[in-house]
Parts: C-alpha cells; structure tokens; sequence
C-alpha cells in the first residue's frame, strides 16, 4: 500500500509579519523599565535644546551608535554608563513629567495594559528639585497618560546600591509618604558586585514594616548569593532579572515553591552579559519549571527595545506555543504590585482578551492547514 506523505504543519504563529500582530494585539505588562533608560530619542534631543544642555552626541543616529558600543555585551557597570547621558536632560519637573507621559504612551501603543516604572528620585535633584518634587512629576505624567489612554501605571521607588544606606533610607521614607498614592514599591539598584544589598538592609526593614512591596536587582551581574540576600536579608517579594538563580537548585526551588516572580528581560540580559546569548538564557528552562517569570523591557531606549520585541524574541528563541505566551502573559498581570481586591478584575479582563485573540491563531492556523490537504 502507498503511503501518503506525512501532513506539513504550520507555525501556529504564520508567517513573521502575521506572528508580529499577534504578539503587538495581546495584553501585556511591563513590571521592570527604568524611567531615565527609557526616554524617545526625539525626546532627549529637544529636552537637550530646551534647556540648554549640550550632549555628547547628535543626531539620533549617532545616539545609536553610542549606545550599540555600551550594550555590546560587555558589562553592566558599561551599559549603566548610558544613564549619565539620559539623566543630564533629567532634572527637572517638566522634563520628568512628559517623560514619565511618553513612556506610558509608548507602552499602551503596544498593549501594555499595567506597567510599574522604577527609577531613583536622589538622581534628579541636581536641578534643584527635592526628592518628593521628582515623584510629583512622574506621578503627574503618568497619571495623565493613564486619563488619556486607560493605561494603569504604579511607581517604583529605587536605592541605588553604591550609593550610601543613608541615602537608601531616605528613599524608603520616600516610598511609605507615597504608598497608595501612586507608588507601589521599593527597589534597590545598581551593580552587584562588591555592593551587597544586604548594606541597605535598614531602607527595607522601614518598607516592610509600612506595608510597601519590595523588588531587589539580583542574580544579573552575581551569582545566587545576591539573590539569598535579596530574599533572606530584604524581603524581596519579586526579583528584579535572577538570570543565575539555575546555579543554585535549593534557592530555585525556594523562588518557585514561593511564587516568587523574576522580573527577566531577555535583551538587556545579554547587553549586560548576565548571559552569554539568547540560546543560553534560562528563561526556557525556568518556564517548564514553573517559575513564575515575566518578560519585561528593562530600558526602552537604551536597549532599543519594546514588550511586542521582548515577546517576539522569546517566541523565536525559544519556540513558545500560544500557550506558553498565554502563561508568561498571566505571570505578569498576577505578579503586579496591585492589591489582590483589585488584581481579579485585572487578572480576569487580561485573560479573557488573550484567550480571545488566541483562539483566532488556532482558528486561522486550521484553516490554514486544511488549504494544504
């Protein structure tokens, strides 16, 4: 008997324009972008001409090409070196303001339909701004993209972990004046190496004990045992990256018996050599383990990136399904720093759009495999 030759499937995705659409319509998060990485080019230039400050580069291509030499997977004290560009054009309350605006444009542009934007107020105060004058403005702007659009914003106030606990304590007093007024947690930035956070332990025992969620910067540029002081020593409720948590099993299986969330960001994890390439990032592995992991932006400028990118890249490298999307989607709307009174109604409008728009890949790709019979 002659057998018929075996069925070819097609991607579930289509072709790359189709799988592009797809991943642009779902409903997203973004728990980890940094406001002073994140700025339009167009933006940094006029905010430059505006007030007079003369930047090291002109034009957005050269712009670029400064920052394709710092994210050229070399470190991350090389790619922080991107910051002291953004942030000369960061010092003031309008400047803050329509920034903190246009990144929650950009982001609902795509879908995003909550995203916590992290940044350290102690950074913007060469202007003559006061600590509380920064959260002000970033609140306003967001909070008139969030008018104009529907987009549902909190604000992350970050330590930086070279600088002094001192000053990480007064940002924790920061976080608790604001909690429930916009912020909705406490970070702690920066390198790792040979800045321990532990350090800074006095700035968290203040957040914990006013009620105020914490994420650490952990596991990205040192190994497992920043994320056990993340966890152990601050309290971390999520984890900002924990690209190397897979070097430590006992500590992977605390975060995932937890539900811990790591707060990944594929692109930025190889610009800064958190991890060697994207075929080597854990991401994959941490996913069929069940971690709780979300994909984020990290910086949108700097990194030259977007959620629909971050997506896209994942899918492509790691050969996710529709259902893989669907969990890493759910992943980031139930680790949202947002009460759990109002997390339901987030969590239950998210999934049903993303099953919606699912449910039509499955639809289109029978009826594309049947016009192959």
């Amino acid at each position: 008997m002659r057998r018929s030759p075996p069925r070819r499937r097609t991607s579930p995705w289509g072709d790359a324009r189709r799988r592009r659409s797809i991943l642009h319509a779902l409903p997203k998060t973004d728990l980890h972008v940094h406001l002073d990485g994140s700025i339009r080019p167009k933006s940094l230039f006029t905010l430059a001409k505006e007030q007079g400050i003369r930047l090291e580069v002109r034009g957005e291509a050269e712009l670029r090409s400064f920052l394709d030499r710092l994210t050229a997977g070399v470190s991350l004290p090389t790619y922080l070196k991107a910051f002291d560009l953004t942030l000369s054009i960061l010092q003031k309350r309008e400047a803050l303001e329509r920034v903190a605006f246009e990144l929650a444009e950009d982001a609902h542009m795509e879908n995003v339909r909550y995203m916590e934007v992290r940044y350290c107020p102690a950074l913007h105060v060469k202007g003559g701004l006061r600590l509380h004058d920064t959260v002000d403005a970033v609140l306003r702007g967001l909070a008139e993209a969030g008018g104009r659009y529907g987009i549902r914003t909190g604000t992350i106030i970050c330590g930086i972990r070279h600088l002094s606990p001192k000053l990480s304590l007064e940002l924790a007093d920061l976080a608790v004046a604001y909690v429930g007024r916009g912020v909705v947690g406490f970070d702690l930035a920066g390198a790792e190496k040979d800045y321990p956070a532990k350090a800074h332990r006095e700035a968290f025992d203040r957040v914990l004990r006013n009620n105020v969620n914490v994420t650490v910067h952990a596991g990205e540029a040192f190994g497992p045992a920043s994320i056990r002081q993340a966890l152990h020593q601050c309290g971390a409720h999520r984890i900002g990256h924990g690209t190397r948590l897979r070097e430590d099993l006992l500590t992977l299986d605390y975060v995932n018996d937890h539900r811990i969330p790591l707060e990944m960001c594929l692109t930025s994890n190889v610009q800064t050599r958190a991890t060697p390439t994207f075929e080597e990032h854990p991401f994959r592995d941490y996913l069929r383990l069940g971690v709780r992991v979300t994909l984020n932006t990290d910086n949108r400028l700097v990194s030259s990136t977007t959620m629909t990118d971050e997506l896209e890249r994942a899918v492509r490298t790691f050969a996710l399904t529709p259902t893989d999307v669907r969990q890493v989607l759910m992943n980031g709307f139930k680790s949202a720093f947002v009460p759990y009174r109002d997390k339901g109604a987030l969590l239950r409008d998210a999934v049903m759009e993303i099953d919606r728009e699912l449910a039509r890949v499955r639809i289109e790709t029978s009826e594309s495999e049947r016009d192959l019979l």
